[in-house]
């Protein structure tokens, strides 16, 4: 157990014009596998029922690197935008790193670092320069796609993405590993020691069926933790969020979905912090298909208090019919605009809502047809860029008080990945694997690049300086000129 080094290999694709600011800090750290060799493993390690290796935040909050993207959207409102970015250039792969799994989450930016996880249920750091591996940690053995009941992530291991807490220095994964166990661990982001190690009983008790893909969120002293099913949505499980205490010492809370079935929490960027203090979190399909029955609270967006209690949703009138055909909302999470919460799913339709007062079943304030959105979306002011898949990217802009949503612009067909902003641009990659800069005056293509890489679906992208960092199915992607 705990960080091992990697041999060094060339790094293929270094634009060799970028001016290089920060290679010495890192040059003694090797080189994960790269596109040309096969990736390094790492020594594995088991997982405990609790335990705490070490004194998180040991040496205090100055200790700790600074980060410029600590979790997935770079805050936990989950906006997606960065005033620490320079204006696009021309674009060009800086690096590639092939390591051990697919990288499904958004990667994050700590110090000179990019930290990611992939589905081998390994942990990486990368030097953000060079793409070289300055620690990795193995914390287990994913679970084979051949022995789980259904899904299409093969093996299924840390899914969604990490969490990073800048008060201790820990940033917190959850893997799946052998025996369908789900683990949060906590490691130290200087180095990859092993700081916190809790096993998470899924609380619907059925954790076989269960999938952590939403993004982790720390706040309050806890990790948040949420919970969907796995592609094909087999077994009886149920959507639920798990507090655990960010020491790893104490007793779990959590909220599940009253439903008979289904009802997954599975949108990657996770639930979205408010400045209320409270999460907002989109719900899909459950068991209440057809008029007549009792409503189950699936097919909405709930808020729940830090401690997980409710404190109101909405679904919309035709919940039932969502349920019957697949129409969910639960493909996004809902945005925070203001004082508005804007959601939309499957159906295609957006809806509007008063933010800290949902209203219940057809409590919004407005609807319109938007597209079909799967991921997460961006959000500047009141304009949310949704990720669409039936119309690329689209920027919406929403207004509670005049019950308004406007469709202002789409972008390329093909780019509805989960959109970031920054450098006076909307950062988006496209399915073919393709990164896009666009223009948020009309989307308008400003940059792109083609990426050399396939990417996972649902993939997004981290910015810092003149770099965009997305995971890909071998490993990290850097593009300069950001």
């Amino acid at each position: 157990m705990g960080a091992k080094r990697a041999p060094a290999c060339p790094i293929r694709g270094w634009a060799r014009s970028l001016r290089i600011i920060s290679l010495a800090l890192l040059a003694t750290g090797a080189a994960a596998g790269c596109t040309a060799g096969g990736p390094t493993q790492p020594s594995s390690t088991g997982a405990g029922t609790s335990r705490t290796l070490g004194a998180p935040g040991k040496g205090g909050p100055s200790a700790a690197p600074a980060a410029v993207w600590p979790t997935f959207g770079r805050d936990t409102a989950r906006t997606g935008g960065t005033p620490r970015l320079h204006r696009p250039g021309r674009l060009s792969v800086a690096w590639r790193a092939r390591l051990d799994g697919a990288v499904y989450g958004q990667p994050l930016l700590i110090g000179n670092l990019v930290v990611v996880a992939t589905e081998h249920d390994t942990v990486y750091a990368l030097s953000t320069v060079t793409g070289k591996v300055a620690w990795h940690t193995h914390v287990g053995t994913p679970v084979p796609r051949g022995v789980l009941p259904c899904g299409n992530i093969d093996p299924l291991g840390i899914t969604g993405t990490p969490a990073y807490d800048p008060s201790t220095g820990i940033v917190y994964a959850v893997a799946e590993t052998t025996g369908y166990r789900h683990t949060l661990f906590g490691l130290s982001a200087t180095n990859g020691a092993i700081k916190v190690e809790r096993y998470i009983p899924t609380p619907d008790g059925q954790q076989r069926y269960d999938q952590q893909r939403p993004a982790l969120t720390v706040a309050g002293g806890r990790v948040y933790v949420a919970f969907g099913g796995l592609a094909g949505d087999c077994g009886p499980y149920r959507g639920s969020v798990v507090g655990v205490p960010a020491t790893g010492r104490g007793p779990i809370i959590s909220y599940v979905v009253p439903t008979s079935r289904e009802a997954g929490i599975w949108a990657p960027g996770g639930p979205v912090l408010g400045p209320d203090r409270s999460f907002y979190l989109s719900t899909g399909n459950g068991a209440a298909d057809r008029p007549g029955l009792a409503y189950d609270r699936s097919d909405s967006v709930t808020r729940l208090t830090l401690s997980l209690s409710v404190l109101g949703f909405f679904a919309p009138t035709t919940w039932a019919d969502d349920n019957a055909h697949d129409l969910d909302l639960g493909s996004t999470q809902p945005a925070l605009a203001g004082n508005a919460a804007f959601a939309v799913g499957k159906r295609g339709v957006g809806y509007l809502a008063q933010a800290g007062a949902l209203g219940g079943i057809g409590g919004n304030v407005a609807e319109a047809p938007v597209c079909k959105a799967f991921g997460t979306a961006a959000v500047h002011l009141s304009t949310v860029y949704e990720p669409c898949t039936d119309a690329g990217l689209t920027a919406v802009s929403v207004n509670v008080a005049t019950r308004q949503i406007r469709i202002l612009w789409r972008g390329p067909a093909g780019a509805h990945g989960s959109p970031s902003i920054g450098g006076g641009a909307i950062w988006v990659p496209d399915s073919r694997g393709r990164l896009y800069a666009l223009s948020p005056v009309n989307g308008s293509v400003l940059q792109s690049v083609s990426l050399g890489v396939a990417m996972p679906r649902f993939s997004s992208v981290s910015l810092s300086g003149s770099r965009a960092y997305l995971g890909t199915l071998s490993g990290v992607v850097a593009v300069a000129g950001a």
